[in-house]
Parts: C-alpha cells; structure tokens; sequence
C-alpha cells in the first residue's frame, strides 16, 4: 500500500521540478517594407504544451488627430486554445488612459520600478539580430545617415544590456541603397527566455508588494477589470 502511495508522490514531485527547471520561451518578429508592416510575436512554455501567437499584420497611421489603427491577431493551442482578432485605435485619448492607468498601477504596488527591473535582469536573449535597408534619395544624405542610424541602432544595444542578459552579440545591419528615390525596409528578429521558476517567485512578490499598499489589489481588480 505504501509502495502504491510513493509512486504517485515521486511523479508529481518529478513534474513539478520538470516544470520549475523549465523555461518560457519567446520570439518576437518585426518586419517593414516600404508601408507593409507586420509584428510577430510567439510565447512557448511547459516543454510546448503552452503556446500563444499574436500578430500584428496591420498599422495604419490616419494622421494626428486619429492616431494610428493596429488589427491583432491572437491565437492559442492546447491546453489554452483560443483565436481571435480585434481592432484598436490608439490616438491621443488612448495614450492619456494609458498613462493614467499606469500611474494607478505605480501608487497600487510599492516599488514596482524596482520588481521590473529585477524580473528584466533574468530575462535572458539568445538571438536580436536588426537589419536596416535605405534610402534619402541622396547619396550623400543617405551616407550620412548611415553612420547616425547605425550609432543610435547600437545605443539601443548598450541600454538593452543594461536590463536584461545578453546571451550572443547582436548583430546590427545598416545598408545604404543609392537610389534616386526614397525606401526603407527593416526586419528585427528578438529571441529568448525566462525561468519558469523565477516567474512564480516574481509572482509571489509582486503579490506582496501590492499587499503592502492599502487598497493596492483593490485598485489592480478595477484596472484589470477595465482592461478587460
């Protein structure tokens, strides 16, 4: 009887180590071609049994006043299965809203900068490659140019390590094409991942930073509510 009790317990104990000594995997896809966009971005976890695509095949900028329209793409497989798309426009009364819900979420937790940064600092990159094709319409300008975007490409590189671990050297692309005519195309390709035992841990404690605030999870349920 006792040996019929140990297995089960030996099982679930070895699934639950399995599970913790795992990683959420994640590959993020931008690409642009003259006015085609398109966002990829993929979210694997628990040895693949977990998956979530979302796409972005569409932004539309409508000027100023309208802000830019963006169509996503989401879908999910087993055990989460689940697909659906949804369009947003995001203009100046969006960003306001945003901005006020994340200044309710800073007053709701106590040092959530700090709890960010803390959970960035184990995110781990294993690919960010970054290829840039184009064009002023100038020889010269689009000369000059190059040096500046390939400047600015690798201080955004020099920011990133700051926050999250760097597993290979990206590699970062800038192509002049002298052309008489303006183009432009891009394509960022980011990879990673994220243990799956420190997301519960970060979990915990983000948990117990919001504990610590009076009416903090009050406030996350209507932000959360609103958000749904």
């Amino acid at each position: 009887m006792t040996l019929w009790l140990v297995i089960p317990l030996a099982l679930l104990l070895l699934a639950i180590v399995l599970v913790l000594s795992s990683s959420i995997h994640f590959h993020f896809r931008l690409n642009r071609i003259g006015k085609d966009d398109r966002v990829e971005f993929d979210i694997k976890a628990l040895f693949g049994l977990v998956k979530f695509h979302f796409e972005l095949p569409k932004l539309v900028y409508e000027g100023i006043a309208r802000g830019v329209k963006v169509k996503l793409e989401e879908s999910g497989i087993k055990p989460v299965r689940q697909e659906s798309d949804s369009e947003e426009q995001i203009d100046k009364e969006k960003l306001r809203v945003w901005k006020e819900e994340l200044k309710e979420v800073l007053k709701a937790t106590q040092g959530l900068k700090t709890w960010m940064k803390a959970l960035l600092s184990h995110v781990r990159i294993t690919r960010f490659d970054w290829s840039t094709d184009f064009s002023l319409g100038d020889a010269a300008y689009t000369a000059t140019a190059t040096g500046v975007l390939s400047g600015l490409k690798w201080g955004l590189v020099g920011w990133l390590s700051q926050m999250v671990r760097l597993q290979r050297s990206p590699r970062m692309f800038v192509v002049p094409v002298f052309r008489d005519e303006m183009c432009f195309a891009t394509e960022a390709v980011c990879t990673g991942k994220l243990n799956v035992a420190y997301v519960l841990y970060s979990g915990l404690q983000l948990l117990r930073r919001i504990a610590k605030v009076e009416g903090g999870l009050s406030r996350w349920i209507r932000l959360l509510k609103r958000g749904g």
